[in-house]
């Protein structure tokens, strides 16, 4: 009997909570930094509540393979890679562009930026640019490498539907290995540039969501099994999470860390997404995760992307609210003010600029529908040789 409780139902308030959580996470974590709440024990444990990145890439992975999954065992028609390219165009350019133009013009400590650093942003191809990672825009450096992975999954996808149903599990698993060695590869860049916040570097991230996606259409099994127990799997991340903020995953601030480091962070913020998401998705059907998803944490959810592109023009601007300088300041309120700000520009976004955009590209296709219904069907060549007509689209 196969389990189809993510794979096959449209959306999951639960998955949308935890994408607003994810979202705080990712703001507290600046917080602590920009605060210099960086010391003992506390300041570790915040300081690696940047593996909400992971959650992230793991959301994006489940979210956008689980069509895939799906297809691959009949149960569904695979997505078409046009419509699939034009919502992503829609859900992330839009508001990222405003954002953009509106801190490099406005914002002082990025006022100055070069047309290199205008580019690179406008582009989202920071992390392959020397120094164009920028005051207010520091964090885009995970939406350069997700915006890519956007890019390969129809590649992936097509791959994908070439090898056998059983053999699509270890595939991804062995690539998410695999990719733990990206660092151990001879690769050369520019001064500025570091090609471990490439794409590949981050695989096992997405691959932890791609894994949940196939799960959710397969024969029940072990990861349903602990994705049900609830004491299991919550120890799962918590030890995980524990040794990424241990010395073992790398220091607690901006010092590099060894490549060792490196692959036990990231090899942990797949653990800790998979464990996070994994409840929400391999679940019962009847178990709803009311906390994550209420009303509340679902509009949360909703206007996350825009907390995650505005926060730190947000805590910029918080520090002369509250009468103090960076990298001094109570953690709490800043943090609390930052969020609230933070919230308001995502909802301003979110109404005027991601939802108009969103709601036209689906008028936009269903006029596009409605006109390739009308269309004629094409001559019968047992009727006549004659080629057809070029039709304008």
């Amino acid at each position: 009997m196969e389990q189809q409780v993510g794979g096959t139902r449209g959306f999951l308030p639960a998955v949308e909570g935890m994408r607003a959580c994810a979202a705080m996470g990712v703001v507290l974590t600046h917080v602590a930094f920009q605060t210099g709440t960086s010391g003992g024990v506390i300041g570790r444990l915040l300081h690696r509540f940047d593996l909400a990145v992971a959650v992230f890439f793991a959301l994006s992975g489940f979210l956008l393979w689980r069509g895939h999954a799906a297809a691959a065992r009949g149960l569904r028609h695979r997505p078409p890679t046009g419509h699939y390219l034009r919502s992503r165009l829609v859900r992330i350019m839009p508001g990222y562009l405003i954002a953009v133009v509106v801190i490099l013009t406005l914002l002082p400590e990025a006022n100055h930026a070069s047309l290199t650093v205008w580019l690179a942003n406008l582009t989202l191809t920071q992390v392959y640019v020397p120094l164009t990672l920028t005051a207010g825009l520091t964090q885009m450096w995970s939406l350069s490498v997700e915006v890519t992975f956007y890019l390969a999954l129809p590649i992936l996808a097509f791959l994908a539907y070439r090898l056998p149903v059983r053999a699509r599990v270890p595939v991804i698993a062995a690539v998410a290995l695999a990719s733990l060695g990206w660092g151990l590869l001879p690769i050369h860049t520019a001064e500025g540039v570091n090609f471990l916040n490439w794409p590949p570097a981050y695989a096992s991230w997405f691959a932890a969501g791609m894994l949940l996606a196939e799960w959710t259409v397969s024969p029940l099994g072990w990861p349903h099994a602990l994705a049900r127990n609830r004491l299991a799997i919550t120890a799962v991340a918590l030890v995980a999470y524990l040794i990424s903020a241990s010395p073992l995953a790398g220091p607690k601030d901006l010092v590099p860390a060894t490549l060792a480091q490196f692959v036990v962070r990231t090899s942990m913020g797949a653990v800790v997404a998979w464990a996070l998401l994994a409840p929400l998705v391999l679940d019962r059907p009847d178990d709803r995760h009311p906390w994550l998803g209420n009303r509340v944490m679902v509009t949360l959810g909703r206007w996350s992307y825009g907390l995650f592109v505005w926060h730190l023009a947000a805590l910029v601007m918080v520090f002369p609210m509250v009468g103090t300088f960076m990298f001094n300041g109570d953690l709490i309120i800043v943090f609390i003010l930052t969020t609230l700000l933070g919230y308001a520009m995502a909802a301003v976004s979110y109404a005027l600029i991601e939802s108009p955009c969103r709601n036209a590209l689906r008028r936009w296709e269903y006029r596009r529908s409605a006109r390739d219904r009308r269309k004629p069907p094409p001559l019968d060549s047992s009727v006549t040789d004659r080629p057809e007509p070029a039709v304008a689209h």
